[in-house]
């Protein structure tokens, strides 16, 4: 199988900066990791080689420091490494990134041949928007599976294991298909010794927007619909009471005399 693995390289902190003149993410000079639910998309793409034979490649979009991501996802499994980064890119919104990153996959496909799968984590722990896979999809025109927890491969079908609220569905699905990973089955393997010295000798591809022959203006903020007008922390109010009288009963009706000297009822 070939398959195709978008990762992204996310702070590793709850102190979030934001540029209050762009209102986009600080990167520089904060710890990093890759992110979570990507890391279990890649998972399930080496676990599908394993079984099925193939290559697993990852992508990322991102500044130079990702190259520590991608090296991590060599390290667990993955067979090569390229990283967008130009900053025609920087600022780029869900539909930026995923015209980015889908027509990278195209050329990629034209150099290497088509790709059977596209895993993409559900969405990014920093920006929670779970739009790129999808958007990703809609670019390449092939199907879409959400929320996946477990992929097997049957010829050129594909059965996922998606989440649902009630439980779980399996869904059959045709290769080229993208699919986006939650907490899967089964976690994410560790790097051993060995691997981490292969990946970190390994060559990271690193491309701009020359390389890729992409339409700048679509990238970027310039390519960026979605427009943040402002970022802030929001206050916390303490306005919560706890009733606790020496009985249940003595306890509703003390909630009730509040809740009538509210006026609420």
């Amino acid at each position: 199988m070939n398959i195709l693995v978008c990762i992204k390289q996310v702070p590793d902190t709850t102190e979030i900066k934001i540029n209050p003149e762009t209102n986009t993410l600080m990167r520089e000079g904060v710890p990093s990791i890759v992110n979570t639910f990507d890391s279990y998309a890649l998972e399930l793409g080496v676990r599908l080689k394993e079984e099925h034979g193939g290559k697993v490649t990852v992508m990322s979009m991102g500044p130079e420091q990702a190259k520590a991501a991608l090296k991590e996802c060599l390290s667990v499994g993955a067979d090569e490494a390229y990283l967008l980064s130009d900053r025609a890119f920087g600022g780029s919104d869900t539909l930026a990134t995923s015209f980015i990153l889908a027509n990278f996959a195209k050329q990629l496909e034209n150099e290497e041949g088509k790709f059977d799968l596209i895993l993409c984590g559900k969405q990014a722990i920093d920006g929670d928007t779970g739009q790129v896979g999808p958007e990703m999809a809609e670019h390449l025109g092939i199907a879409q599976v959400t929320y996946a927890t477990d992929i097997k491969a049957e010829g050129d079908k594909t059965l996922v294991k998606r989440e649902n609220d009630q439980g779980y569905d399996w869904i059959e699905v045709l290769s080229p298909a993208v699919i986006t990973v939650t907490k899967s089955d089964f976690e994410p393997r560790y790097a051993t010794l060995k691997s981490k010295i292969a990946a970190n000798k390994a060559e990271i591809h690193v491309l701009n927007s020359k390389s890729i022959n992409i339409d700048v203006e679509k990238c970027g903020l310039k390519g960026s619909p979605t427009k943040v007008k402002k970022s802030y922390t929001p206050k916390k109010e303490n306005n919560g009471i706890i009733i606790k009288e020496e009985t249940a009963s003595a306890s509703v009706q003390t909630l009730m005399r509040l809740i009538a000297d509210k006026k609420v009822i």
